[in-house]
């Protein structure tokens, strides 16, 4: 039938203009909701739906399911329409060429979804609950149980959701756009947790593109791209008690030993070729195992959606979203919430400093530099093949805000780990001269992330008190851990490279040449007090041919296990707070691979299971140990007795606690036994030797003191009194006055 012969037959004032017709049988219509559902015109109601590959359209009544009336088909396929008495609530009847009949309500009968407040705040940066506002919200609408979609993408011209439920097809379910926002909508009824989606994007570019949703709240695992719609049900959170002193158990006051993760390859079900651990797997076993250690802590690398796996989750797509690899939210929160009830907080890396540039992902998501900045100079990491957040952006800025909000109030996560600050903070930060742009006044500074950071760390001790932000900051960028107020960056610590980079090239050393690197072990406490700290040995010091932790230390197979405890011992006993890779615990000797599991195995030899018993007692005793944790952040808790014995490598400390109750470290740092080494203390009477990493329960020889001491009258190293002493070889020993 000629389109001249069919609007004799059909009503005109149902067509639409060959403009908006084309448009929507091209995927280029930027604004459904003009064209499509009820219109009233001058003397009628019109109803048209665009239903690509359906037969016919009927219209039935909301209440008691009669016909109302049956659309025609009209100028292009998919496209019917009618006339109808009035607008009262309808629903659809689809017919297919199957066979089969779908009753839905009609996505273009609903009004405006996203209040103007809502708008307002997600253009200004300044809403803290994006993942509650855009991503996808099962909700209920006018009585409609559905999901409510909302993505910002200003710059496109079309923005559709695609999924299994409308055959990935970008015609059916075109978004409504909200100016001045630019955040577009829709409300898909009959649609519930569990679906699958993704949105196509008509570009600034006229390109049409696979986007995941940036505020997606789960994810299919890679390889897959798409996104999940989550249940957003309430979770039944039992970690009141927890929840209620977390402020206290993570104060600089309190003991912080943190046992670093990487969840996929921590264990696996039947060794290096089986499947990884999920959510419930952990539960059952990483928990337990981090308590019996005596960790207060677990740390997990990145467990926000990321596509390349080895990455180790610090290249994320989805900052809302857990991985899908290790099950869904809701067993992500039980993962958590067992955590807590068994006493163990959890400290996520966060990334906010760089991401992929997967064409699913946020670059160039609607076809403008919208989350990254335009040039590459300030846009593009050479170093990772990634971009660069724009933070200066407003709605950037709240973007990335509202996922730290997210991952600390909403999953009850303690911490969140910052990775790589000083990437974040230097504007030249691994770029040669003439390869980046200075800030407004002519420095290398990042003024607009460093306004982000200050920002963050104040928001969320506003929000979420008792969370903390810790920074991986590898440079001197000066006040890290001081207030915002005192013009500092607010972070709660700050992670010492300089302590780690030093001790371990001192502890690499044959104990012959210690002697000339003493230094490397004193020069720390120089600067221990000026941030709050965290002793970092972390996934990054085991991998990219650096061999393991063990791997690192010197000398036949006896002196590296020495080495290793009596370095353990020392970082344990040094101001700050602790941090420890899975797999340093027990001396694996393979430098770590995130494809395989830890060497489990090496547990039924005497000298790695004596490596993990001595952490073990090493985490109870700085647990239990006021003065080992009490005064770690302030120079009054700390006292050297001999800092210069450069001959022997001898090294010994007083650690207060706040009444200024001591314990006494002496480190060893050579293979020698010292017999009558005498070391000044500040009381008299009986020492007990409460800790030796020479133990024979740890692999090593048993040389000791007995157990206790008595303190003589013999000043020596400014204190009054002394004690005489055997130093076990490559042994760490503590004491405490009775």
């Amino acid at each position: 039938m000629s389109e001249a012969t069919e609007k004799t037959t059909i009503d005109q004032s149902v067509w639409l203009p060959r403009s908006d017709a084309e448009a929507l049988a091209t995927a280029h219509h930027g604004n459904p909701f003009s064209v499509l559902g009820i219109h009233e015109t001058a003397d009628t109601m019109v109803m048209r739906v665009y239903v690509p590959g359906a037969l016919g359209v009927d219209v039935l009544d909301s209440q008691d399911s009669t016909l109302r009336c049956s659309l025609t088909s009209i100028q292009i396929p998919g496209l019917f329409a009618g006339l109808v008495p009035h607008a009262a609530p309808y629903r659809l009847r689809i017919r297919w060429p199957d066979g089969a009949t779908q009753e839905t309500e009609d996505p273009y009968s609903f009004g405006l979804l996203l209040g103007e407040l809502d708008l307002y705040l997600v253009g200004e940066g300044t809403h803290r609950e994006i993942g509650h506002c855009l991503g996808a919200q099962p909700t209920e609408v006018d009585g409609i149980e559905g999901v409510r979609f909302a993505v910002w993408a200003p710059n496109a011209r079309r923005v559709s959701v695609v999924g299994d439920f409308n055959n990935w097809d970008g015609r059916r379910h075109p978004m409504r756009k909200r100016e001045p926002t630019g955040v577009w909508e829709l409300f898909l009824p009959r649609l519930g947790p569990g679906a699958v989606y993704q949105y196509e994007v008509l570009n600034v570019h006229d390109e049409v593109v696979l986007k995941a949703d940036p505020v997606a709240l789960a994810t299919l695992a890679p390889p897959s791209t798409a996104s999940v719609v989550a249940d957003t049900s309430p979770f039944k959170w039992s970690d009141d008690d927890w929840m209620a002193r977390r402020g206290d158990v993570q104060a600089p006051v309190s003991p912080v030993s943190v046992y670093e993760v990487h969840v996929a390859s921590w264990r696996k079900h039947g060794g290096d070729q089986g499947e990884i651990y999920d959510w419930t797997s952990l539960t059952e076993y990483l928990i337990p195992y981090a308590v019996e250690l005596g960790f207060t802590h677990i740390e997990l690398l990145p467990i926000m959606e990321h596509p390349f796996g080895g990455s180790w989750g610090y290249q994320p797509l989805s900052q809302f979203a857990p991985s899908g690899r290790f099950g869904n939210t809701r067993d992500f929160a039980a993962f958590v919430d067992s955590c807590h009830r068994a006493g163990l907080g959890v400290i996520l890396d966060w990334v906010p400093a760089h991401f992929p540039t997967d064409p699913h992902g946020l670059g160039r998501f609607d076809g403008t530099a919208l989350y990254e900045y335009e040039h590459p100079f300030e846009g593009f990491h050479q170093d990772w093949d990634t971009y660069i957040y724009n933070l200066g952006r407003r709605e950037v800025h709240g973007f990335m805000l509202s996922s730290a909000l997210q991952w600390l109030r909403d999953y009850h996560v303690d911490a969140l780990r910052v990775d790589a600050v000083a990437s974040i903070l230097h504007r030249d930060y691994s770029r040669k001269e003439g390869e980046w742009i200075p800030n407004e006044y002519g420095g290398r500074e990042n003024l607009e992330a460093v306004a982000f950071l200050r920002h963050l760390n104040d928001v969320v001790r506003e929000d979420v008190p008792g969370a903390q932000v810790i920074a991986e900051e590898s440079t001197a960028w000066p006040g890290v851990t001081e207030p915002t107020a005192s013009g500092g960056l607010g972070f709660a610590y700050k992670w010492n490279m300089g302590w780690m980079h030093d001790t371990l090239e001192y502890i690499s050393q044959d104990p012959l040449y210690r002697t000339w690197s003493h230094d490397k072990l004193t020069f720390g406490l120089v600067y221990a007090f000026s941030e709050r700290f965290v002793l970092p040995i972390s996934h990054d010091e085991v991998v990219h041919g650096k061999g393991s932790l063990i791997g690192k230390m010197p000398g036949d197979e006896w002196q590296q296990f020495a080495n290793l405890r009596a370095y353990l011992s020392f970082m344990w006993t040094h101001p700050g707070k602790k941090l420890l890779f899975m797999g340093c615990e027990f001396g694996q000797w393979r430098e770590w691979s995130h494809d395989r599991e830890l060497d489990w195995s090496l547990l039924s030899y005497p000298r790695h299971k004596g490596v993990q018993d001595l952490v073990r007692d090493l985490n109870h005793l700085y647990r239990e140990t006021r003065a080992l944790h009490q005064a770690d952040a302030v120079p009054e808790g700390f006292q050297w007795v001999i800092g210069d014995d450069r001959k022997n490598s001898v090294f010994a400390w007083l650690r207060l606690d706040q009444p200024g109750n001591p314990v006494l470290v002496i480190a060893n740092m050579t293979p020698l036994i010292h017999s009558d080494y005498r070391v000044g203390v500040s009381r008299a009477g009986a020492w007990t030797e409460v800790f030796n990493s020479d133990a024979a329960v740890y692999g090593g020889s048993n040389v000791g003191n007995g157990g206790q001491l008595l303190a003589d009258e013999a000043p020596l190293h400014g204190q009054p009194f002394s004690l005489s002493l055997t130093l076990p070889p490559l042994g760490v020993v503590v004491f405490g006055p009775e």
